[in-house]
């Protein structure tokens, strides 16, 4: 059934999770487009993109730049985060001389849909009430998402893309992005990605947000309402999160089993570990920039990500015909998405004949390595972009 919603109203500036969309929405540029058919059957009538954009775009419009972010991140990639202050989460990646170069190309970044900085997800008020969707929001799927990106652009005036990349969520948004509107990519950087969540991905997503949903102060999500904020739930689920982003290598190196601020074991259960004190803080600092329903979301579009079964079953037709190029990495330490998955995009896109890179860097961090200053990600990056900019007749 084809359901209508209207356009969704700002949210409400009240204490907790509302008070970040505010202040991500006074720092972001955002636009009202619409209407946006989500893959779950219901039209909202509008919505709302939260987005930010570094540098200019050219005359001919040949050098914008989509950068998609993971499930945690946002739009902020290159300046410093307005609930927060931190820097940008790419800032290894964006800026004068980095491989994206705001000098040269136009660099757009989006709250993805359903997310809580700014772009309409849960926060939001229903429509023709005076209360937050929280669970009636309709759930979105990563093709929602980028559709939402396209009416994006759409409204930019950048009907092609030079590069689109992103790691993690956002290498699956590449994928979507380059099987939904291959006429509209140039090149694809996809990294540490997958095109389908695996079963212990799901496993791992769905202990989150039992953790999420089983925190009393939750009220089956409608929590803005009584004045609480599920904030233990949402930090046991970044916590767990969090030890899937890193490598038994790196926590041991950074860890090991060294006490946290004591010389002998407490012999109760505070954090007498460093790793636990790591995690506790990881969880902490996690709550005072996200929002708990909008995590039940975005993971769950992650969970039903599978760009195979959106064509009957093949990923290689998922690709078929495409004149985008293409450069796949992963990272040796990576267990979340290890190599194996990117490995069957690359044979996908070899057996059509695709124009594809593969790069397997070696590192021990694990899977937020393409969040770090790892070298050789970054000369792979600026390498490719390179040749992609030659070939495309940009600047350098």
């Amino acid at each position: 059934m084809d359901t209508a919603l209207s356009e969704p109203a700002s949210p409400v500036a009240a204490a907790g999770s509302t008070v970040v969309v505010c202040r991500a929405l006074a720092a972001s540029q955002h636009v009202t487009l619409g209407p946006l058919k989500l893959d779950c059957g219901v039209t909202l009538d509008a919505h709302r993109v939260a987005f930010r954009t570094y540098g200019t775009l050219n005359a001919d419009k040949s050098n914008a730049v989509l950068i998609c972010h993971a499930l945690t991140m946002d739009q902020f990639v290159a300046d410093p985060h307005p609930v927060t202050g931190k820097p940008g989460w790419g800032d290894t990646l964006v800026g004068p001389g980095r491989p994206i170069d705001p000098a040269k190309h136009f660099v757009i970044c989006a709250n993805v849909l359903g997310g809580c900085m700014g772009s309409t997800g849960p926060l939001d008020i229903r429509p023709g009430t005076s209360e937050p969707y929280n669970l009636s929001f309709p759930v979105v799927t990563i093709g929602d998402m980028v559709r939402a990106q396209a009416a994006l652009l759409d409204h930019l005036g950048v009907e092609s893309l030079f590069c689109v990349t992103g790691g993690s969520m956002g290498g699956m948004l590449v994928l979507q992005w380059a099987a939904t509107y291959p006429e509209r990519v140039f090149s694809a950087i996809p990294v540490a990605t997958a095109a389908r969540h695996s079963a212990q991905n799901i496993a791992f997503h769905e202990v989150g947000r039992q953790a999420i949903m089983a925190d009393p102060e939750w009220h089956a999500g409608s929590y803005i309402k009584h004045g609480t904020r599920p904030a233990r739930g949402l930090a046991v689920a970044r916590m767990a999160a969090h030890i899937t982003y890193l490598s038994e290598a790196a926590l041991q190196r950074k860890f090991g089993r060294q006490l946290q601020g004591k010389d002998a074991l407490g012999f109760g259960f505070d954090a007498d570990f460093q790793v636990e004190s790591y995690l506790h803080h990881q969880g902490k600092s996690f709550v005072e920039r996200f929002d708990a329903n909008a995590y039940l979301y975005i993971t769950r579009a992650m969970d039903y990500f599978d760009l195979a079964a959106q064509h009957g079953g093949s990923l290689a037709t998922a690709f078929r015909g495409s004149p985008t190029r293409f450069c796949l990495m992963s990272f040796t330490s990576d267990w979340l998405f290890p190599t194996a998955e990117s490995r069957e995009i690359v044979r996908a896109l070899n057996s059509v004949a695709a124009n594809v890179s593969f790069v397997e860097v070696e590192s021990d961090k694990g899977h937020d390595a393409f969040l770090l200053d790892e070298p050789e990600m970054l000369r792979t990056l600026a390498g490719f972009l390179r040749g992609a900019g030659n070939a495309r007749g940009l600047k350098p």
